[in-house]
């Protein structure tokens, strides 16, 4: 191996020049001869019966090609699931509205602003009733989304009876919080996009789409249409970010790709902003209670989280499967006897809610660090000694939770007290009381975390998961083509499908090192199904975890060829051969070497190569980890809130992360960065509203709001590195980190501040009026 290494190191971006100079290419670029657009009609009801839809002033319009509904596709079936429990979604509203913005009819036209005329003409006769929109209401079944129970399903682990035991123990002081955490919009930079294109004379399917899932996109294509998998190409360009909401397969790509076989032309559709608060997925959605209980020496002896997981109206890829990814995180960094984790499924007359950046496990650290924050408060205990008396001991490991999972590694007390170091804890709390002495009421939060990353191995999800709804046979593995060109340079084809996680500069750092090639040498190519091998895609921080090693195993397969054709130029033994700075040499004899390039050639040279050797010099790797990885982290917030006004401003930001081996630093503080910036967006900002008949207020970034630069202070960061042995690079994944350590850093600093004024307790988003009304409710802060 390279002793050049450049895993590890900053090394800036291969992607970014492009995406800077605004020279990148996104579905929207793509453009096919005699294109059409396609604009859906949608409801804006959120649940209704539509009794007719008069389609003829529509067709009758100029430059209008077809008006589909609900009759043309049913033959089609619904979108297909990964996890297909509960009410699939139509691929249009069949006879019954079930959410504002549910898809009626789709308009095709020779472009969008005739189309989108088209689609005011069309006329659909509605029978508004009363839906079941607050997520409480809707688990009684007072009124049903669909003809069963509004419940389809209960996430439930642990020992409820132990949980019991311990609450009622003469000897333990017990918390008990209820708490909302708030239902979400994504807002990727880029909105959806998809361009299908249908040839009938070659038999096949070309389809450009913002998806995060290429594979299994092609996969539903293929399965839906009936056609064999390499029929279908899907073409995943510049993606302009995913957080989730690009990890499923949505009615518009089903319906693009029809309307294009139908028609015999390519059809367009795109998102547009107010759009997509209605027709892409929503994320987090819970009320639960959360229950915990410690001696009073602060050992924490109980946890118990039940309550409500908002689904929306219909079950789409992995909707009904996020509450059980906060089930995997319950219990968070602590070593607590008892647990019981019990979440229901609800049904909701608003849009499907699915993976957003954390996917379930922001949601239940929440939960367990809000929970410990309160019963630091009513022991009187430094909520960091709590924390740190309660974590699984670095000799304990591997561990396994109370509900089930086997965390491999951590040194959670050494991340811990980095953070406490890097903060200055002690003048900070004398900086706050001082401050409280002005009538400043300044505020320090302190949480910490672990999550659930590289989903996989397959075998843990053996009778559950899997990706045979989209004719895959693949499970949670991964894979990665290294390429030696007969030139020198290297080809790296993945298959995971990046939205801006940098695997074109992780992935050539890996197959630089491996065989010694120069980095600017080695090019990934990605999000092309026809290019690259079967990959599931990218999400739950796994790329690392699972891509990054395929890679490794690719290159490193590449390399044993490699020296065994070198050995054979040098008159060596191929076990003595070392790559590095472009070149093959002898160990010990440096001076015995040939050149990377002339290397490369002669591997085409089939009469040059060592009999019983065949000419070329690539491989195709797969690989599947032992266990899921377990990042885990430490983060603080001060702020300080104006009690006149309930304003918070948030003066600094801390975070102590550990994702295991270290690829590129600069990368992982950039998805560190961005995962805070989305944390701190739902604790302060963001939040769906929906009013009691399901009609959003907050469809716009004009209600909407979202963090900007002025919101947030350069933030403050470290890590620590502990790696895994799930993997062979000790890799974890880091891309989720900073949201689900986040939001609940920034409530704990806000209610630290107020906590003079007796607020113990305020849900987000801690918008000024909000905070203003829980400093009124409990009789502080002047007037009201």
């Amino acid at each position: 191996m390279t002793t050049t290494r450049l895993f590890g190191k900053a090394i800036k971006r291969k992607e970014d020049p492009a995406l800077i100079a605004g020279t990148g290419r996104y579905v929207e670029d793509v453009r096919l001869p005699g294109e059409l657009s396609a604009i859906f009609v949608r409801s804006p009801y959120a649940r209704a019966g539509v009794n007719s839809i008069d389609t003829s002033a529509a067709l009758e319009m100029p430059g209008v090609h077809a008006v589909y509904t609900i009759e043309d596709v049913r033959h089609l079936g619904s979108l297909l699931a990964q996890v297909p429990v509960g009410t699939l979604k139509p691929l249009l509203a069949d006879g019954q509205i079930r959410h504002v913005g549910e898809a009626v009819a789709m308009v095709v036209g020779d472009d969008k602003y005739l189309a989108r005329d088209a689609a005011d003409a069309v006329e659909v006769d509605y029978d508004p009733m009363d839906a079941a929109v607050d997520l409480e209401d809707a688990a009684t079944d007072r009124i049903t989304v669909h003809d069963a129970s509004n419940v389809i399903h209960t996430w439930e682990a642990g020992d409820s009876d132990g949980c019991a035991e311990a609450f009622g123990r003469d000897d333990v002081v017990v918390v008990e919080r209820k708490m909302v955490n708030q239902r979400l919009i994504p807002v990727p930079i880029e909105p959806r996009a998809v361009l299908a294109e249908w040839n009938p004379g070659y038999g096949t399917v070309n389809l450009w789409s913002t998806t995060q899932i290429p594979h299994a996109l092609a996969g539903a294509i293929a399965t839906t249409f009936g056609l064999d998998a390499n029929d279908v190409r899907v073409i995943a360009p510049e993606v302009g970010g995913g957080f989730g909401c690009k990890l499923n397969v949505y009615p518009d790509e089903i319906l693009c790709t029809f309307a294009s076989k139908m028609l015999g032309s390519p059809v367009r559709w795109t998102e547009t902003r107010r759009e997509a608060a209605v027709s892409t997925i929503q994320g987090r959605g819970w009320v639960a209670t959360a229950k915990i209980a410690a001696t009073r020496e602060g050992d924490i002896v109980a946890y118990e989280l039940a309550g409500l997981a908002d689904m929306g109206a219909y079950s789409q890829n992995f909707t009904i499967a996020i509450p059980v990814l906060g089930q995997f995180t319950a219990p968070g960094q602590y070593d607590i006897p008892n647990v019981h984790f019990k979440i229901d499924c609800v049904y909701t007359n608003t849009p499907p809610t699915d993976a957003y950046r954390g996917a379930g496990r922001p949601e239940a650290a929440y939960y367990l660090e809000r929970s410990v924050d309160a019963l630091a408060a009513d022991l009187d205990m430094d909520p960091a000694e709590l924390r740190r008396r309660n974590y699984v001991k670095p000799e304990d490991f591997p561990f396994t939770t109370k509900v089930g999972m086997v965390m491999d590694s951590g040194q959670y007390a050494a991340t811990l007290d980095r953070l406490l170091e890097m903060a200055d804890v002690q003048g900070l709390r004398a900086e706050q009381t001082e401050a409280r002495e002005k009538g400043r009421y300044l505020g320090i939060g302190l949480t910490t975390y672990v999550e659930n990353c590289g989903l996989a191995p397959s075998a843990m999800f053996e009778g559950g998961f899997s990706w045979a709804g989209y004719g895959l046979p693949s499970a949670f593995n991964e894979s990665a083509t290294v390429r030696a060109n007969p030139d020198g340079s290297v080809t790296v084809v993945t298959g995971t499908g990046p939205t801006g996680q940098g695997h074109e500069t992780t992935w050539a750092q890996i197959a630089s090192d491996t065989l010694g090639v120069p980095f600017d040498r080695v090019k990934v190519r990605h999000g092309d199904t026809h290019d690259s091998p079967m990959g599931i895609g990218t999400f739950g921080s796994r790329s690392a975890a699972v891509g990054g090693p395929a890679v490794a195993r690719a290159a490193g397969r590449v390399q044993e060829k490699a020296a065994r054709i070198a050995a054979h130029m040098l008159e060596a033994a191929a076990e003595d051969i070392r790559f590095e700075d472009g070149k093959a040499f002898v160990a010990g004899s440096p001076e015995q070497s040939v050149d990377w390039d002339n290397l490369v050639a002669t591997a085409y040279q089939q009469y040059q190569l060592p009999e019983g050797l065949e000419a070329g010099l690539e491989d195709v790797a797969f690989f599947d980890p032992t266990n899921a990885t377990w990042p885990y982290g430490a983060h603080m917030a001060v702020v300080e809130v104006d009690p006149e006004t309930g304003d918070v401003e948030l003066l600094r930001y801390l975070a102590v992360d550990d994702c295991g081996t270290v690829i590129n630093p600069m990368i992982v503080a950039g998805q560190v960065q961005g995962g805070i910036a989305q944390g701190i967006g739902q604790a302060m900002f963001e939040e769906a509203v929906y009013d009691e008949q399901g009609s959003l207020l907050t469809s716009s970034l004009a209600d909407y709001p979202i963090p900007t630069a002025a919101d947030m202070p350069s933030f403050e960061m470290d890590m620590t590195v502990t790696p895994t042995d799930a993997n062979p690079l000790g890799v974890k994944g880091i891309g989720e980190a900073g949201t689900i350590g986040s939001a609940q850093t920034i409530v704990a600093a806000v209610l630290d501040a107020l906590r003079p004024l007796g607020v113990e307790t305020i849900d987000m988003p801690l918008r000024p009026k909000r905070v203003w009304q829980a400093i009124q409710d409990v009789g502080q802060g002047g007037e009201g």
